[in-house]
C-alpha cells in the first residue's frame, strides 16, 4: 500500500500539533505557579505543588537563588561559595543557555511571569524542531510532535534550543552536504547544552571517511576535512565563551565547578545513586562515582565511534548519526546525572533512525514512570507519606522507571549503531524513498553503497 501523502501540508500539520502539544506542556508547568505570591515573587505554595500535581519546572524554581529576579546579567559578576551556593547571576548552565535564562526574565516579576516569558522564547525552538523533523522523516516527526515528553519538559529547563541546534546540524548534512555548518550548529549547540559537542567526532569521522565533495573517495580518507569540523566546532565553542571568561572568570567557572561538585543524590535518577551506593554506602560512593562516571562516559564515547568505523570499513557509509545517538545512550546511562528533561535530546534520534516502535514504546513508558513517580515520591517523602500505599507505588515508579530506561539504553546503544535513517530526501517528500546520490542521507548501516553491479575492491567507491 503507497503510504499517505506528505507535502506541505504534512510539514503544517506536524508543526501545528508540535504547537498544541507545546501548549499543553506550557498548561502543565503553569498549574504550579500563582495566583499568590510573596515579596520576592515566589508562588507561595510552589513547594507544595510542584511534587504533589507533577507540575516541577526548573525555570520556575531557580527564579530565586540566581539573581534572576534582580535581572542580574549572568555570569559577568557572579562566583560560587565554598559550600557550592552560585552568586551574583552565576547559574550551572553553559553561557548561551545563561543569555536565554537572563532574556526570559526581562520584565517578569514573578516567578509564573518568568515561566512564561521562557515559554515564549523556548516554544520557537520546540516549533522548529518540528518542522525539521517533518523535512527530514515525514510522517514519524508526529513522534516528536505528539511525544508524552514534550508536555513533561519542554518547559522543565532550557533544553528545546539545544535540541534545536543538533537536529539542524542534522538537516544541512542531509540537504546540503555542508559539514562546516553542521560543525558550527553543533558548536552552538554545546554552548546551550554541551552534549551536540560530543557529536563533532562522529561527525569528523565520517568526513574523515569521505572525500571534500562529499563523495565517498577511492583515494581514501579526508583528514583535512575531519580536521575542519573538529576546529569550526571547537572554535565556535571559544568564541562563545571567551567573551564570558574574559568579563568573568569566576562568574563562568563556576557555572562548570557547580556541576564537577554536584552530589550523587537521589535526585540525580542515576544508576549510580541506585546501584552503587547501596553497596558502597555514602561516603565512599560519591568520590568513586566522580571518577568512574566521566571515565565510562568517555570509553562508551570510543566504543560507539570505534564500531561505526568497522560499519563503514565492511562497505557503508559511516554512520555518524547512529554513532551520535549511541554515544548519547552511553551519557544518559553512565553519567552520574540524569534529569528527566534528558529525554527531549534522545526523541528526535527515535524520529531519525528506524528503530522498532516496541523499543521506542518501552523507553517512553520507562520514562514516563521516572518522570512521575520522582516527583510524587518526593511529596509522599516530605508529607511524611512513605509508609502508605501511595509512597509504596511512587517508590516502585522511580525504580522501575531508572532500571527500566538502564537496561533500554544498554540495548538502544547496540540498536542505534546498525539502525538505518528514516530520512527522505526533502526535496521531494512525496516520491519514493531516496537514491544513493549526493542528494540523499546516508545508507543503512551495514550496506554497501556500490551500485548494483560494481565489484567491490578493497576500498569502496561512490556512486561517481
Amino acid at each position: 500500500m503507497r503510504p499517505a501523502r506528505f507535502g506541505t501540508a504534512g510539514l503544517v500539520l506536524v508543526v501545528l500539533l508540535t504547537g498544541l502539544t507545546l501548549l499543553l506542556g506550557y498548561a502543565n508547568k503553569a498549574r504550579c505557579a500563582g495566583p499568590e505570591f510573596d515579596a520576592s515573587g515566589r508562588t507561595l505554595d510552589f513547594g507544595t505543588r510542584q511534587n504533589r500535581d507533577v507540575c516541577y519546572s526548573d525555570i520556575q524554581y531557580l527564579w530565586i537563588g540566581r539573581s534572576i529576579d534582580t535581572h542580574v546579567f549572568p555570569y559577568v559578576e557572579g562566583g560560587i561559595t565554598e559550600d557550592g551556593r552560585l552568586t551574583g547571576g552565576a547559574v550551572e548552565y553553559p553561557v548561551l543557555s545563561g543569555v536565554l535564562i537572563w532574556l526570559g526574565a526581562l520584565g517578569a516579576h514573578t516567578d509564573a511571569g518568568f515561566l512564561l516569558g521562557s515559554a515564549l522564547l523556548l516554544a520557537p525552538f520546540g516549533l522548529l524542531t518540528g518542522w525539521m523533523l517533518g523535512r527530514l522523516a515525514r510522517w514519524r516527526a508526529l513522534l516528536w510532535a505528539l511525544g508524552p515528553p514534550l508536555v513533561l519538559y519542554a518547559f522543565h529547563n532550557w533544553d528545546l534550543p539545544a535540541v534545536a541546534a543538533a537536529v539542524a546540524a542534522v538537516l544541512v548534512m542531509h540537504t546540503r552536504r555542508d559539514s562546516t555548518l553542521a560543525a558550527l550548529l553543533l558548536g552552538l549547540g554545546c554552548a546551550l547544552k554541551l552534549y551536540p559537542g560530543a557529536f563533532l567526532l562522529p561527525l569528523a569521522l565520517y568526513v574523515l571517511s569521505r572525500g571534500p565533495d562529499g563523495a565517498v573517495r577511492d583515494r581514501g580518507v579526508d583528514w583535512l576535512g575531519a580536521l575542519r569540523v573538529l576546529g569550526v566546532g571547537l572554535g565556535t565553542v571559544v568564541l562563545v565563551n571567551l567573551p564570558f571568561a574574559l568579563a568573568g572568570y569566576a562568574g563562568w567557572r563556576a557555572s562548570f565547578t557547580f556541576q564537577e561538585n554536584r552530589a550523587v543524590d537521589v535526585s540525580t535518577n542515576s544508576i549510580w545513586f541506585w546501584g552503587l551506593r547501596p553497596l558502597l554506602g555514602e561516603a565512599d560512593f560519591g568520590p568513586l562515582v566522580d571518577v568512574l562516571s566521566p571515565v565510562l562516559v568517555l570509553v562508551s564515547f570510543a566504543v560507539a565511534a570505534a564500531v561505526g568505523w568497522r560499519i563503514h570499513r565492511r562497505g557503508a557509509e559511516y554512520p555518524w548519526i547512529g554513532v551520535s545517538a549511541a554515544m548519547l545512550c552511553g551519557f544518559l546511562l553512565l553519567h552520574k546525572v540524569h534529569s528527566p528533561q534528558y529525554t527531549l535530546w534522545l526523541l528526535p534520534f527515535f524520529v531519525l533512525l528506524r528503530i522498532r516502535w516496541g523499543w521506542i514504546a518501552g523507553y517512553l513508558a520507562a520514562d514516563l514512570l521516572m518522570g512521575i513517580g520522582i516527583f510524587r515520591w518526593f511529596y509522599v517523602l516530605n508529607a511524611g507519606l512513605d509508609g502508605g500505599i501511595a509512597g509504596g507505588l511512587a517508590a516502585q515508579a522511580v525504580v522501575l522507571g531508572v532500571w527500566g530506561r538502564a537496561v533500554l539504553l544498554v540495548i538502544l546503544f547496540g540498536l542505534f549503531l546498525r539502525a538505518p535513517t528514516a530520512m527522505r530526501t526533502p526535496a521531494a517528500p512525496d516520491g519514493p524513498p531516496a537514491s544513493r546520490d549526493r542528494a540523499a542521507g546516508p545508507p543503512a548501516a551495514g550496506t554497501s553503497p556500490l551500485p548494483s553491479g560494481r565489484a567491490r575492491s578493497g576500498r569502496t567507491a561512490g556512486p561517481g
